[in-house]
Order: C-alpha cells, then sequence, then structure tokens
C-alpha cells in the first residue's frame, strides 16, 4: 500500500511500512518525522512514551533521507480534518543517510544539477516528473485509442533529417560513419505503408552548442505520421490530442500542479477554447506591430514567439512559413506561393514553440530535385524515395517535444529542470 491510496477504510488499523524521511522536527518528547514513499507524503508523531527509548533516540538521531521501518495506527489530523498522521508503535532505522549535502540551505544552480540524484528527491522535481509521466501515458492513450500504430525509430542513421550540422557523428563497428538521430520521422513515414497512422515516442540528439534556457543535446520527441491527411485535419489532430493531455493532467495529476502552483482553471480553460490559426505573414506583421525586427522571410526566433505569445491566452498555430527556410520535405502550398504547407504550435505565456508539422512533399520527382540541391547523398536518400516511388497518398506529419510541454505545463524558467538528466552544452553528469 502507498501513502496516496490510504483512506478513512484504514483508520485505526495497525500497519507497518518503509519510508523515507523527507523532514523531521522535535518539541521535548514528541517528535514529528514527515515521510514519503515515492506516491506522496505523510507525518508520522514518534511519542516517546509510546515507543522504546532506543527507537526515539534512533529517529531522533537519524538524519534526512534515512530508511525507516514504522508500525504505525493511522489517525485524522486533529487540525486538519480530511488529511492523515500516523501515531507510531515501532520505528526503527534501517538505512542512516549522513551528512546529506542538500538539507536546510539554500544551493545554486550548478550545484543543485551537480547534485541532480538528489535534487530530484524534492518536492517540486517529484511533481514535476509526474507530470511527464502523465504526458507520456496520456500520449500513448490517445494514441492507441485513434488507431495509431507504435513504431520504433532506429538510434542510429545514416542520413539527416533535417539540419547536418546538428548531429553528432559516431562510428560504426565496421568503420563507417552513422548519426545519433534528430528525429524518427522519416523511418515512420516508412511505416505509414504498413499501419496507414503510425507514432513514435524516444530520445534523440541535436548537437547544438547553445547554451540556453530551451536548449537540450538530449530530449524525448514524439513523431507521427498520418496517411489520408492534409493540413487542416492535422491541426485538427494535434490539437485534440494536447487538449486530451491537459485534461488528464486535471483530473490526476492536479495535486502535483498544485504544488508547481499552476491553477487547473487555467489549463482547463485552454481545453475549453478554440485554438486560433494565423498564417507567418499574419504573425509578422503583428510583431513588426510590437517592435521586432523580423522580416517578411525570416523564421521566427524564440524571441519573437515569446513577444507573439504575451498576447495570447490560448496556444496558437502560425501556418505557412516560407518554403526557403523549412526542411527539404515540406511542399509548397499552391494557394500561398512560396510558402509551404506547414505551421507550428505555440504555447502561451512566454514558452513558444511546442509542436511543429507540414504535410509531406509527394511528387518524387520534386523531392528528388530537393535532395541534389542539398548536396545530399542520393544513395543514403533512395529507401526514402522509394517510398513517393511505390505507394504515396497525401499524408501529414507532426512532432512534439516532450520537456517542451512539461516547462509550459509546469510553468518552468529552464527546459533542463523537464528531464531527470539533462545533457546540455556543458553538462554530461551526473
Amino acid at each position: 500500500m502507498y501513502i496516496a491510496q490510504l483512506s478513512n477504510v484504514q483508520i485505526n488499523q495497525s500497519c507497518s511500512f518503509q519510508w523515507w524521511i523527507d523532514q523531521k522536527r522535535w518539541s521535548g518528547k514528541i517528535l514529528f518525522l514527515v515521510l514519503r514513499d515515492g506516491s506522496w507524503y505523510l507525518e508520522v508523531v514518534v511519542d516517546a512514551s509510546k515507543v522504546s527509548e532506543e527507537d526515539f533516540a534512533g529517529c531522533k538521531a537519524a538524519w534526512i533521507e534515512s530508511a525507516v521501518v514504522i508500525e504505525w495506527v493511522l489517525t485524522e489530523h486533529f487540525k486538519k480534518p480530511g488529511q492523515f498522521e500516523l501515531q507510531a508503535d515501532k520505528c526503527r532505522v534501517i538505512s542512516q543517510a549522513k551528512d546529506y549535502p542538500l538539507w536546510q540551505k539554500e544551493h545554486g544552480v550548478e550545484f543543485l544539477f551537480d547534485h541532480r540524484h538528489l535534487h530530484l528527491r524534492t518536492k517540486k522535481q517529484w511533481a514535476i516528473q509526474r507530470v511527464r509521466d502523465c504526458i507520456i501515458h496520456a500520449t500513448y492513450d490517445w494514441m492507441r485509442d485513434h488507431y495509431y500504430t507504435k513504431i520504433d525509430a532506429p538510434i542510429f542513421t545514416p542520413t539527416c533529417a533535417e539540419d547536418s550540422t546538428e548531429l553528432y557523428s559516431v562510428e560504426h563497428t565496421n568503420g563507417q560513419q552513422m548519426f545519433l538521430s534528430q528525429t524518427g520521422q522519416m523511418y515512420i513515414e516508412a511505416a505509414i505503408a504498413w499501419h496507414r497512422n503510425v507514432y513514435d515516442f524516444g530520445p534523440v540528439f541535436r548537437a547544438e552548442r547553445s547554451k540556453t534556457r530551451r536548449h537540450l543535446n538530449e530530449l524525448w520527441m514524439m513523431d507521427a505520421e498520418t496517411a489520408f491527411c492534409d493540413n487542416k485535419q492535422n491541426m485538427d489532430i494535434q490539437e485534440s490530442l494536447i487538449k486530451f493531455i491537459l485534461s488528464e493532467l486535471v483530473r490526476v495529476r492536479g495535486l502535483e500542479l498544485e504544488i508547481l502552483w499552476r491553477e487547473h482553471a487555467l489549463l482547463q480553460s485552454r481545453i475549453d477554447t478554440p485554438w486560433p490559426r494565423i498564417t507567418h505573414a499574419e504573425a509578422v506583421q503583428t510583431l513588426q506591430s510590437l517592435w521586432s525586427d523580423i522580416k517578411e522571410w525570416e523564421d521566427l526566433g524564440w524571441d519573437d514567439e515569446e513577444l507573439l505569445m504575451h498576447h495570447y491566452t490560448t496556444p496558437l498555430f502560425i501556418t505557412n512559413f516560407p518554403l526557403a527556410i523549412k526542411a527539404f520535405y515540406m511542399p509548397e502550398d499552391p494557394n500561398h506561393p512560396w510558402t509551404a504547407k506547414c505551421s507550428d504550435l505555440l504555447a502561451p505565456e512566454w514558452f513558444g514553440e511546442v509542436i511543429g508539422w507540414s504535410e509531406r512533399l509527394g511528387d518524387y520527382d520534386q523531392l528528388l530535385q530537393r535532395i541534389l540541391d542539398r548536396n545530399y547523398d542520393l544513395a543514403e536518400y533512395q529507401w526514402y524515395l522509394d517510398t513517393r516511388k511505390y505507394w504515396w497518398v497525401i499524408t501529414s506529419w507532426f512532432w512534439f517535444g516532450l520537456e517542451r510541454l512539461v516547462r509550459w505545463v509546469c510553468g518552468l524558467h529552464h527546459i533542463r529542470e523537464a528531464i531527470p538528466f539533462p545533457r546540455y552544452h556543458n553538462r554530461i553528469t551526473p
């Protein structure tokens, strides 16, 4: 049984459990221990008159993070109706954590990330990781309920999908150069012919040297491919998925959101409200009116995205980015020449892009020319061209960055808190 499972049914019943000490204080012969078991926290009252002298002395001397086994009786908190506390009958320390470095002292950011393996035990970090876990499970649930099949893309790849300057190069055992994947999209795209709607969800790697609050070198990404799906339908799918994720967070992670000071009503309002859609050209006009120096054919920088999202209370789709700044597999929109059939989904509260997507360029000759224009090795892309040669239909793709979603939902200043053990420009430890 876990703390989160305790209820009125167990009141006045004797039990025995093993926990960690999160906080402690004492007043005379009364010792108050706040314990955790991974599911939540609970206060235990250790009365010297009700336990052995040895047990009381041992618990009083125990450091934060020591493990204890306690036999107790569950009672309702005398000052807080509906909340519980334990009256200990026996309290024995089974593992002593001496000189715990994060106890009762303020520490700098780098110190905390040097001790990330311990920092993760704090209540805020506990809440963040449980929100992350909920987003993952909600994604799997939505995908399964909408007839998507999970396809695992390889981590080692011979080609790039977007920008080769952001790839980690590694050597195969046969001496051949290969790369750590920056996205699994091209491989699951081929799987459309087997399963129609597919997705993958796993780690990807970007060799960026940026040290900002928005960049990681190792991150988790979900890519989804949908057959017989145009750009409008793709945005409908994205909105449905993210709203489902938000609804699951409100339903099962309310306590964690409270710890993070995230209002349920705010998330619920984004579930209940349609999300607006504007073109890149419209976004540029708005930004220029806000004194941004962005030009008509430039991509939005993070500062532009944050500035724009200061004016929206819900997520925002921006469509039709200039074709010249987008990846080789994006088609031109005939209704908006020189722009791509694509969009980004930006999150409000200054958080910026959380989803990117596009339709797929289906014409074999055009795709071939795009590959040649970028001086890619044609032999390494021939298998990808085969997907157009033998079965192509209209398809659309989108991705979301797990850490970007976690950062937005949790209201985090820095993305490194959104992953248990972050890897960024100057950190590969612990």
